[in-house]
């Protein structure tokens, strides 16, 4: 069944204006027939991200769903003619998708952080969803695989049987390990970011009120405060610098040089 898509831009990328009714529906009627999707959950660090830098706007543009992970960039799609738009944040996401999948006995996987973590996030999925099947989990090396070794996933998650694969690389290079696998592996597979480290337990989430008010990204930074300084000081103000030029109509774009990326953006399967 074909979806119409509605999507308006976040300082020019191209993101979903969803329900949360209708982003389920979608996702698990992909992953019931098992279709080759890739899906980028998007907040100011990776709209920011895709602001300056062409070839990762190329990769969310080309995403089959770019959800809006940020309650600012939930915002702005309200700004820009979708006044219900709410924020589809990704652990939130990850968690109801589960239910979905138990539900329609939807099999899920697991790929990204480490085997001590991802132990964790399974056992915590199995348990607030009893009877959820989670056949595959993988942490991959900290290296670049070899064409052999990234023949052999596909293979080993296609035979598996899931029709969700949660990926938590980090961003930017989940959405490129996506996108560049899409095609190749028969599953809806979703860049997650943090939600491994909410679900397992490594972290802790902000407060609903917080959350509520577009500040969990203030929570996070005062928590890991000489991780994450540096991130938050650069992407937060590009993403309010480019907003307030979008709504004033000065036209400025920031240029910065190409960056090589790896992986294929490739389009729709």
């Amino acid at each position: 069944m074909e979806h119409q898509r509605q999507r308006g831009k976040v300082i020019g990328v191209p993101i979903d204006a969803l329900s949360w009714d209708e982003t389920l529906a979608r996702l698990t009627d992909w992953a019931a027939s098992r279709k080759s999707r890739y899906v980028c959950l998007c907040n100011v660090h990776s709209v920011a991200t895709a602001y300056r830098d062409p070839d990762f706007l190329t990769l969310l543009s080309s995403a089959d769903m770019a959800t809006p992970d940020g309650a600012p960039v939930a915002w702005t799609l309200r700004f820009k003619g979708f006044p219900d738009q709410q924020r589809i944040s990704g652990p939130e996401l990850m968690w109801r998708l589960c239910a979905e999948a138990r539900a329609q006995d939807i099999a899920v996987g697991l790929f990204g952080a480490s085997p001590e973590t991802l132990e964790q996030v399974a056992a915590a999925l199995i348990e607030g969803h009893p009877g959820l099947r989670v056949p595959y989990t993988f942490a991959p090396p900290y290296r670049a695989l070899s064409a052999d070794e990234d023949r052999s996933i596909c293979e080993a998650i296609n035979a598996s049987g899931v029709g969700i694969l949660f990926v938590g690389l980090g961003c930017p290079k989940q959405e490129s390990w996506i996108a560049a696998h899409r095609g190749r592996i028969r599953a809806v597979m979703l860049g997650v970011g943090a939600a491994f480290d909410f679900h397992a337990g490594n972290v802790r989430r902000a407060p609903l009120w917080m959350r509520s008010a577009g500040l969990e990204w203030l929570y996070r930074l005062l928590s890991e405060p000489r991780r994450l300084w540096r991130r938050y000081l650069g992407t937060n103000s590009i993403f309010l610098f480019a907003t307030a030029c979008e709504l004033l109509g000065w036209g400025w774009r920031y240029r910065a040089r190409r960056k090589e990326t790896s992986g294929c953006h490739g389009g729709p399967s």
